[in-house]
């Protein structure tokens, strides 16, 4: 717990796939090797970017116990094993610690939402299983967890903090009360560590630009972030994983392959992206960026 606790920059990593809907685990791995490389202290697996709620359990599972098996030793392992479903997330939570993660990331429950008592003890069960952050991202699940629950929660002995997307102002608050939180919006980032007071980030942007991120992370750089927004922006101009899924084919670090409902920015978006990496200031360095085209884009259900 103490080493996902002091970790600045967690890399909400993406899962790449094959032409044969498989996941590629070979490019999975050289694509962590830079995450190491760049400074990255931990991975959530399976998460939103990750597209865990785009694959079965077993598939899911799998994806865990092959990046603690690999890179556990190096790399704080968070397992995406929340559900709206608490029967599920309980038993997909006890097979992520069986494989060796050392943390699990628990959503409140999205689509069939429950009320404040409900959401208090589908917590409460899942913490008992083992560590666990605590994720709040009210534009994704139409829930927003208010503070007295996140308090409540706080209390459990297996309570490591919240990845918080509702804001700075709410992350300063929890940080006053002693209430570890990592911003996960790459925009409020660096704010969120400077001014607010959050232990860290857990980062999309990472993926493309660790090294970068990890600066920012540590070092309170308001002209470089600045000069980052309209990235960060494009990022998320389409619900994330759209834009990194796009450009990640780009720059050669996985196959173009997307799994349905996600779809590949436009060729002008894609363009965009292009323009906006090549020109941010940015620490790490990347291979060059392709423009492919469409019909190179591999879409699969």
């Amino acid at each position: 717990m103490e080493r996902i606790s002091q970790a600045k920059l967690i890399t909400a990593i993406k899962t790449p796939y094959r032409g044969d809907n498989k996941i590629d685990f070979e490019a999975f791995d050289r694509h962590v090797e830079m995450q190491i490389e760049g400074g990255v202290q931990g991975l959530v697996l399976g998460g939103t970017t990750g597209e865990g709620h785009l694959m079965d359990w077993q598939e899911h599972v799998a994806l865990i116990a092959h990046a603690v098996n690999l890179f556990g030793d190096r790399l704080s392992m968070i397992g995406n094993t929340g559900s709206n479903n608490t029967r599920e997330a309980l038993r997909a939570t006890e097979e992520g610690f069986a494989v060796g993660m050392q943390a699990s990331l628990q959503v409140p429950p999205y689509y069939g939402k429950t009320s404040q008592a409900g959401l208090r003890a589908h917590f409460d069960r899942l913490l008992n299983l083992g560590p666990a952050l605590i994720y709040n991202v009210p534009a994704r699940t139409g829930q927003d967890l208010q503070p007295d629950l996140i308090r409540h929660l706080a209390g459990h002995r297996n309570f490591l903090g919240v990845k918080e997307c509702a804001g700075n102002d709410r992350i300063a608050i929890y940080e006053k009360e002693g209430i570890a939180c990592w911003s996960g919006n790459d925009d409020q980032a660096h704010d969120s560590v400077h001014l607010a007071g959050s232990h860290g980030l857990i980062s999309v942007a990472s993926n493309l630009a660790p090294k970068t991120m990890r600066h920012l992370a540590e070092n309170r750089d308001e002209v470089r972030n600045k000069a980052l927004l309209p990235f960060f922006d494009w990022l998320f101009k389409e619900p994330n994983p759209i834009s990194l899924n796009s450009i990640m084919p780009m720059l050669g670090y996985c196959q173009p392959v997307f799994r349905l409902p996600y779809l590949p920015l436009d060729e002008q978006d894609r363009a965009m992206g292009k323009t906006l990496l090549e020109g941010a200031p940015l620490l790490d360095q990347l291979p060059p960026i392709e423009l492919i085209s469409d019909e190179r884009y591999l879409i699969l259900a």
